[in-house]
């Protein structure tokens, strides 16, 4: 939703980035076209010279946008190994970066049954070769008060704000209760460079070798071993059976442990940590995209809410430490019940 005066500070942004981009190609033409936005500011165009070749323009508003997290997180990536966009020009004055073009295919957009299994396994090695550059120090901490702050945005904004679900005094501490319990699990994991979103949406198919182009990094932490696995497979954007989603989880497993990653000896326990890091990431990403919607009017994200929900149901119906969900998600079912659809036909 953008008013009169948004509309104006867009197009004078992508005046300022053409006249940019001429100063870097002086004498060349080249064509200009929106390529995505993403969930934060941050918004990419594609230019496309006479020669056929083509770039991504990253503009970050420096108002709302940092580009020095996302230029540090690109070099520790690079450095380990993976395929992320170089780094051609950049105006961080201005918010603009000159990026290598990894192409405009998802995983998302190119998954089939088919090449999902050598997809997958190209992300997992991907994954494995970031989890070996980690280094303390290098990226922020994945502490408990950013996890902590995480888990509150879903009873302010998918609970109250989104279903009127009034709290009382007793159901607070009852998730006040459930939230500890999810973040002793979480701290008492072995900690690695965690991409925090990657996913379908952020993993790009390329032509030939070297899959995947990972992009969208910039809020690269460190902490639990688990949660990018988590991010994978329990992905919002696209669901695997169980059974398919586990063999992949034991495939990497199987390839971390040979590394000399930090991963639990026993699958079992590491299997819970990766389950407990899913409920965190799960109570966090309702509160956000209910968040996306109510405080930033995006509702792209609403139609994913159905399958979050179900993932951490499913994890709450098998962890008894769990129940104080579970029930809250029994009366979100309930109250949309109520007003005559369920939770899985329910887009807003």
């Amino acid at each position: 939703m953008f008013s009169g005066t948004a509309d104006s500070a867009y197009m004078e942004r992508q005046d300022q980035i053409k006249k940019w981009l001429a100063d870097i190609w002086p004498g060349d033409e080249f064509s200009f076209a929106a390529a995505s936005n993403d969930a934060s500011f941050r918004r990419y165009f594609r230019a496309r010279k006479g020669d056929g070749s083509s770039f991504v323009v990253m503009d970050a508003p420096p108002a709302s946008e940092d580009c020095r997290p996302w230029l540090h997180v690109q070099r520790l990536f690079h450095d380990a190994g993976v395929h992320v966009p170089d780094v051609l020009a950049q105006d961080l004055e201005r918010g603009f970066l000159l990026l290598s073009d990894l192409g405009n295919t998802t995983y998302l957009q190119a998954l089939t049954p088919e090449n999902a299994s050598p997809l997958y396994a190209d992300a997992i090695a991907a994954l494995v070769r970031i989890q070996l550059a980690s280094r303390p120090g290098a990226l922020p901490a994945y502490d408990r008060a950013l996890l902590r702050r995480e888990l509150d945005l879903f009873p302010e904004w998918f609970l109250v704000r989104h279903h009127g679900i009034a709290l009382s005094d007793h159901d607070r501490q009852q998730i006040e209760d459930v939230f500890e319990r999810i973040l002793a699990a979480n701290l008492a994991e072995p900690k690695v460079f965690v991409h925090r979103d990657y996913h379908s949406r952020n993993l790009m198919r390329l032509d030939g070798a070297g899959n995947p182009g990972i992009i969208d990094f910039q809020d690269a932490v460190y902490g639990p071993i688990s949660y990018d696995m988590v991010s994978l497979l329990k992905d919002a954007y696209v669901e695997w059976d169980e059974d398919i989603a586990l063999d992949w989880l034991i495939r990497y497993w199987e390839q971390a442990r040979k590394a000399g990653l930090p991963v639990a000896a026993d699958f079992g326990e590491f299997y819970r940590c990766y389950e407990w890091m899913g409920v965190q990431r799960h109570v966090k990403v309702l509160g956000i995209f209910a968040r996306l919607w109510h405080r930033d009017g995006k509702d792209g994200y609403l139609k994913d809410l159905p399958l979050v929900a179900r993932y951490l149901r499913k994890a709450c119906e098998r962890y008894a430490e769990l129940s104080t969900l579970r029930h809250l998600l029994d009366r979100v079912e309930e109250k949309i019940t109520v007003l005559g659809y369920t939770l899985d036909q329910r887009d807003l």
